[in-house]
Formats: C-alpha cells, sequence, structure tokens
C-alpha cells in the first residue's frame, strides 16, 4: 500500500509570498483592476455593493472583507480641492465685472455665459464617451472663457450708453435698439470670433502630446476648447439677446471711482510712454531680453508630484534572503511605519503573488502607509519631512534599498521606466555580469550627485540556484534513458501530479514527492537513484555535473536586447538639472565596452519627449496663428504685430516661476500655451480698433490714444478676470492642486506684463509701423 512507502498528508503548493496589515503578520490581501476606460466612480460603487454582498451573504461569520485602500478617497479630496477653486474661480471673475461695470445687468449677461459654457463642454465630453478628471477641471479658468462674452457686453453697454448722452434717456427708453445692437454685436463679434478661434488654435500642441503626457493632458484640452467653442456660440446668439432685454432702458454709465482711478492712472503711464517712446521701446527691448534669458535660470522636471495621501515604500533585501526571514524584517519595518503618529495604517507585500502577475522574489518587500489628512498631523511636518524621519528610522536595516514613491505613482513609473523606480539608467548589452558590473559603476557616479535619492542597481545576478547537467556520454554508458533521468530528478524534488482528487466541484492535484531529508542539499540530490534501461539503479552523481553557483534572478530585455539599470528618484532639486550632471558624470568616468549602450528612461524621457515635441509643434501652432490674423486683417504687416505680444506674456511667466521657486514643467509649458492666445486676442483688440479711428479720419496720435483710452476697461476686465480667477489654483495646497498650480502660476504672471506692455508699448510699435505708410499718403 502506498502507506508503507510513503507518507500521505494534505499539503500545499510552496508560498510565494505573504502579506501583513497592521499588527497581522498574515492576511490575505486582494486588488482590485479596474478595466481601461471605465468609469472609476461607478465601478468603485459596484465593487463595495460586491464586498458588501460578500461579506453579508457568502463569507462564514468570522471572515470579513475589510477595505485598506480605496482609491475613492482620492478622488474625493482632489474633487473637493478641485470644487473648491472653480467656486471661488467663479465668484471672483462675477465680482470683477460687477466691479467695472457697476451694472447688474451687464454682470448677469456675463455671469450667465459660464455655466453654459461649462454645461456645452460637459456635454460634448459625454458624447465623445470621456469623463471630466482633475487636471482637465483644475486648469479652467473661467476668466478666459467668457472674456469674450466681456468685451461683447462692454461695447454694446459703451455704444448704448452714448447713445441715451446723446438722445436724452427719455427719448433713449423709447427708441428701438436691435439695429444698434446688431451692428455693435457684427463689429464686436468678428474680433470676438478670430480671438477665440485664436485661443483654441493654441491647445492644438496640447493634442501632440504622446503617450503619458498625450493621455494626460489631451482631455484638459478637450475640455477647454469645448468650454470656449460653447462660450463662443452663447457669447454670438445669447449674449446679444440678453442685452437687448435687460439693457432697454436706463442704460447710464455711473460713477465708478475705481474704474476711473485705473482710466487715470493707465492713461498717464501711457501718456509718458507715447511721449518718450525711443525711451520707452529701449527699456522694454531690454527687458524683453533679460527675461526671456532667464528661462535658463528655471529648473525643469516633468510634472509636478501629485499628493496621493499616501506613501508606497519599496524595500529590496539581498537576493538571496528566504520567504521566513524576509517576513521576519518585513514585521519588524511595519512596525516602525506604526510608530508615526501621522500613520492611519500599513500594509506590507513580501515576495510576489500565486498567480505570477508581479515576477519577484523573497527579496522584494512593498508598504503601502496609509496617512491621515494633513490638516490633522500634530507635527505639522511636511510629507516629505515625514519621508525623510522614515528612511532616518529605517537606517537600522544595513544592506536594504528603500524607494519612496505613492501608490498611482509607482505603477505609472514602473510602466514608464520598466523598473521599479521614478528615473532609471538602462544598459543594453549582451553579458549580464556586465551589465551588472556597469551599472554599479553608475550607482557610484550617481551617488555624488546632490539630489538624487532612493539610489539603487535593479540586481539581477545574486540568486543561489543548483545545477544539474546531465552528461550525455555517461548517460549511454550506463544506459539512461534521458527522458527518465529529468523525471526522476522532476518529481523527487519539484513533485509531479500522478492524478487528481475530486471533492464536489473542487479538484485537486495528487502530487508525489521525496521527503525533505532526501532532497534537502547538493549531497541528498546527487544521491537521488535513476533506473537504468535494465533495471538497475545509479546515483545521479554517476551521470550528471551536481553543483551550486549563483545566476540570474530577472533578465531584463527590450528592444531585443538585454539591459541592466539603474533606479533613483530625485528630492530637494529640479530633475532637469539633477539629470544633466549625472548625465555628464556617467558620461566622462563610466566607460563602455563595444556593443553596449545606455539610455535615460523613466520621467526624464516623457520630460525629454514633451519637450522635444512642443518645440516643434509651438511653431507650427504660430503659424496657423499668422495665418488667422492674415485672414482677420488682410495684411501680413497687423498679423504680424500682434505676434509682438508674445514676449510680453512670456517674460512675465518666467518670471513668476523664478519668483514663486515653480520648476518648468509640461502644465507650466500648458501655462504659455494659454498666455498665447490670451495676449494676441488683447492684440486684435487694440489693433481693430486703431484702425476704425484711422477710418474715422483721427490722426495716427489721436487714434492710437483715444483707442488705448476706450480699450483700458476690457483689456484690464479681461486679464483680471483671467488672472484671479486661476488665484484660487495657484494658492491652493490640497491634495490634488500640485498638477494646476504651475499653469495658473504661469498665466497670471504672464497676464501681468502682457496686460502692461500690450497697453503701454504695444500701440508704439504700431506708430512706428504705421507712421511711415501716413507720412508717405
Amino acid at each position: 500500500m502506498v502507506r508503507n512507502v510513503a507518507q500521505v498528508s494534505e499539503s500545499a503548493l510552496p508560498r510565494l509570498g505573504q502579506a501583513g496589515r497592521d499588527r497581522q503578520d498574515d492576511v490575505v490581501e486582494c486588488i482590485i483592476v479596474m478595466r481601461k476606460g471605465e468609469n472609476p466612480s461607478e465601478v468603485i460603487e459596484r465593487v463595495k455593493d460586491k464586498i458588501n454582498d460578500l461579506n453579508t451573504r457568502i463569507l462564514p461569520a468570522d471572515v470579513q472583507i475589510n477595505t485598506f485602500y480605496n482609491r475613492e478617497t482620492l478622488i474625493n479630496f482632489a474633487t473637493h480641492t478641485v470644487t473648491h477653486n472653480l467656486i471661488e474661480g467663479i465668484i471672483f471673475v462675477t465680482v470683477i465685472v460687477f466691479i467695472f461695470m457697476a451694472d447688474w445687468r451687464t454682470t448677469v449677461t456675463v455671469s450667465i455665459v459660464i455655466p453654459l459654457a461649462l454645461l456645452f463642454a460637459f456635454i460634448c465630453l459625454r458624447l465623445k464617451g470621456m469623463s471630466a478628471n482633475l487636471l482637465s477641471m483644475g486648469a479652467i479658468d473661467f476668466g478666459i472663457i467668457v472674456d469674450g462674452a466681456v468685451v461683447m457686453v462692454e461695447g454694446i453697454f459703451v455704444t448704448l450708453d452714448e447713445m441715451a448722452h446723446k438722445e436724452g434717456m427719455a427719448k433713449f427708453n423709447r427708441l428701438a435698439k436691435l439695429g444698434i445692437l446688431r451692428k455693435t454685436g457684427t463689429e464686436m463679434g468678428k474680433a470676438i470670433f478670430f480671438s477665440k478661434l485664436i485661443i483654441i488654435t493654441c491647445l492644438v500642441p496640447i493634442f501632440s502630446f504622446q503617450k503619458v503626457e498625450g493621455k494626460m493632458f489631451s482631455p484638459l484640452a478637450w475640455t477647454l476648447g469645448f468650454a470656449l467653442l460653447g462660450a463662443l456660440i452663447f457669447t454670438l446668439t445669447l449674449v446679444p439677446v440678453l442685452a437687448s432685454i435687460l439693457l432697454k432702458k436706463n442704460v447710464r454709465e455711473k460713477h465708478n471711482p475705481f474704474v476711473n482711478l485705473v482710466t487715470k492712472y493707465a492713461t498717464q503711464a501711457f501718456g509718458f510712454t507715447f511721449a518718450h517712446k525711443k525711451m520707452s521701446l529701449l527699456v522694454t527691448t531690454i527687458i524683453v531680453v533679460i527675461g526671456l534669458s532667464g528661462f535658463s535660470l528655471l529648473g525643469t522636471e516633468f510634472l509636478p508630484e501629485l499628493n496621493e495621501g499616501s506613501i508606497y515604500v519599496r524595500a529590496t533585501m539581498p537576493m538571496s534572503i528566504s520567504l521566513p526571514e524576509s517576513v521576519k524584517q518585513t514585521v519588524q519595518m511595519r512596525h516602525i511605519f506604526e510608530q508615526f503618529p501621522e500613520v492611519k495604517g500599513v500594509i506590507s507585500q513580501t515576495g510576489r503573488p500565486n498567480d505570477g502577475t508581479d515576477p519577484t522574489g523573497f527579496y522584494n518587500i512593498e508598504f503601502l502607509v496609509d496617512i491621515y489628512p494633513q490638516d490633522d498631523w500634530k507635527s505639522k511636518l511636511t510629507k516629505e519631512e515625514l519621508v525623510d524621519k522614515m528612511q532616518e528610522k529605517l537606517a537600522v536595516f544595513p544592506g536594504v534599498n528603500f524607494n519612496f514613491s505613492q501608490p498611482i505613482m509607482d505603477n505609472v513609473e514602473e510602466a514608464v521606466s520598466g523598473v521599479k523606480g521614478s528615473i532609471a539608467v538602462k544598459i543594453y548589452g549582451p553579458d549580464q555580469n556586465i551589465l551588472e558590473a556597469k551599472a554599479g559603476e553608475i550607482q557610484k557616479q550617481l551617488a555624488t550627485v546632490h539630489g538624487i535619492e532612493d539610489l539603487g542597481v535593479i540586481r539581477t545576478t545574486g540568486q543561489p540556484e543548483m545545477r544539474i547537467e546531465l552528461d550525455e556520454r555517461k548517460l549511454a554508458l550506463y544506459g539512461v534513458n534521458k527522458a527518465d533521468a529529468e523525471a526522476v530528478i522532476e518529481m523527487a524534488i519539484g513533485g509531479k501530479a500522478a492524478t487528481q482528487i475530486y471533492e464536489g466541484e473542487r479538484k485537486f492535484d495528487l502530487r508525489i514527492r521525496y521527503d525533505k531529508p532526501f532532497r534537502s542539499n547538493e549531497q541528498q540530490i546527487s544521491q537521488l537513484m535513476v533506473p537504468t534501461e535494465t533495471g538497475s539503479m545509479i546515483p545521479v552523481k554517476e551521470i550528471a555535473n551536481v553543483y551550486t553557483q549563483m545566476g540570474p534572478v530577472l533578465i531584463f530585455r527590450e528592444a531585443s536586447q538585454r539591459y541592466g539599470a539603474v533606479k533613483f528618484s530625485v528630492r530637494g532639486r529640479d530633475m532637469g538639472s539633477a539629470v544633466a550632471e549625472a548625465q555628464q558624470k556617467v558620461l566622462a568616468n563610466v566607460k563602455l565596452p563595444a556593443g553596449y549602450t545606455v539610455k535615460w528612461a523613466g520621467d526624464f524621457e516623457n520630460q525629454q519627449r514633451a519637450t522635444a515635441r512642443l518645440a516643434q509643434v509651438v511653431p507650427i501652432s504660430l503659424l496657423a496663428i499668422f495665418f488667422i490674423l492674415f485672414v482677420l486683417f488682410g495684411n501680413v504687416k497687423d498679423a504680424g504685430l500682434v505676434l509682438f505680444n508674445v514676449p510680453f506674456a512670456i517674460i512675465g511667466g518666467i518670471a513668476a516661476l523664478l519668483v514663486t521657486h515653480v520648476n518648468f514643467s509640461i502644465s507650466a509649458g500648458i501655462g504659455f500655451i494659454a498666455l498665447f492666445g490670451i495676449c494676441i486676442q488683447n492684440g486684435v483688440i487694440l489693433i481693430s480698433v486703431f484702425k476704425k479711428n484711422l477710418r474715422n479720419s483721427l490722426s495716427l496720435n489721436d487714434a492710437i490714444r483715444d483707442g488705448v483710452i476706450s480699450r483700458i476697461r476690457p483689456v484690464v476686465m479681461t486679464a483680471m478676470m483671467a488672472g484671479i480667477g486661476l488665484i484660487p489654483a495657484a494658492v491652493s495646497h490640497g491634495i490634488g492642486s500640485e498638477t494646476a498650480k504651475p499653469l495658473a502660476i504661469v498665466v497670471i504672471g504672464g497676464l501681468i506684463t502682457a496686460t502692461l506692455l500690450t497697453l503701454f508699448i504695444f500701440p508704439l510699435i504700431f506708430y512706428v509701423f504705421y507712421r511711415q505708410k501716413l507720412d508717405d499718403n
């Protein structure tokens, strides 16, 4: 019988990993992965319903599913931040309109465009199958959206006010006004239409983004584009209709101390620059040159780090560590995290799951550290300072490499770089040992660079392995079939399924395996007996070479090549300068053999690719804008003049980034793109009024002076709306605010310089170009 020659017992396959939570060292962990393209809010609700059903109806009373990490928490925090910023932005825009216009009817007319434009954008997004997200909603500037409506309403209001003064209020109230509204709306509508078209054209570079940046920022471009299109439609249709209804009677410019003050000082400033044209243009040229050169002082990065409200820590142990020893170290590390009062809970993962979806070994330990909201921390630490303190506590584990990240960020970084780190230096080549040696040399160079943290070599060798190499000559000598020898070795060491046992609908393998005392070391395996063709038995050591050696743990391949990698993060310094310094040191001090190459991957690769794409597409976008301006004005001179406003805005955005110590990122780059449209719109408005005054037989000086004075209010008002509307995003510190902050800072800073130089310097440029033409006439 079987029991006479073997021990029969219930068992399980060897454990590949172990999960722990808080003070529980062994728990079952389940990770739910959402399918691509699904709506997170809907999926999370369905998951919660299913978990509740499992807990109440299916699972035993002493077994419960207890959620540890729920993506909904991050969504709710980010939604709260974005909603708060949006509401404040809407309020600020509405208040500014009321302050400048001092009339509730014009304020209502402009303000109603905001929700309608948003509704139009949401309908278009729904039809396109897209959902609103943190970036697309957080970067919306209602000042930019409704500035066309402001210009239209202000133009109509001023025209009706002039009519009321001319005809008298009593007669004005009885007169029909549709004709003058149609005429004014048509005149203003042309400039507004082309201005909005230009702003939408400025979004083209965003649509050209690829890979990670494309997935992140294309929803922003679609949302803003749809909102601008909706605002344009309502500005050209609804606004004139509302004006004809609300502004039928008693249209009068009220005494407005604020507007009078702005107009007074703006007129004085323009009078000074207009009286000292050469000096003003010279000083402006110097400021623009210095301002543009300031870009070289900016730090660079791919994107600001989004605070997810959690910390994800990865510990890399020695490659040869066993599961019990790794679990022992894991428990100690988990208890260290729990000592911090800011930490709500910790879940650990040692090794890998049984389904093989994460190919790693017992040396890999991952911790998801859930933390309380930062406002509740009594220590008043920043998240970066908390991470530093955790690193200090974990320094008691020698030879262990730690990497600090965040749950979503960790997955994105691994997907982008191919290794477990935000930035990676990959060395491609055929020999695994040379790859690891060169990775060690690169690590030594990176260790000398300030700002580089979480530095470590992705080990590909160091796994102890036992090799059994069958000798074909000895197999033939002793008459051993090679397949028989391999079958015995496989069954003895790893076990082999002989049949299956059924329990109801469930089935289990019945495996045959040598008992542990006969297979636990090299000597015992050498004594395994293998049958010969004559029926006799011969030990494995007689037909094979049995020995132990250090072998590869993992073999990484990309583009049909093997590669080794060094991973690192950058903290306390901008990524661009840190990587640039690291590249210089690696190039100077690490010599690669022929056939070996180096590639810098991860966030740095993303940033380089996105920046290169902007450098390619932005000039094309400016050419498209130039063509639109040519169609609007009908001549090259006016189209080129308007583009002079672009550097006026750029220097302000650069200055704002320098003053606030914010790095240039793709988010900031999109802020500059938005600035192009805004500043060009102001140029269009000014040139249109200058040309109109010239057609009315005013002298060049009078045409420019009257045009500037008449446009002070709309230009300043639209600039303040766009700038102040983004102040909540620029100063917000809530979860989810980091990505929109650089964009908001750039737009606010750029609007300040663009508005000042557009009102006080741009008219001088127009004067220089048109003076000779009028002199010739």
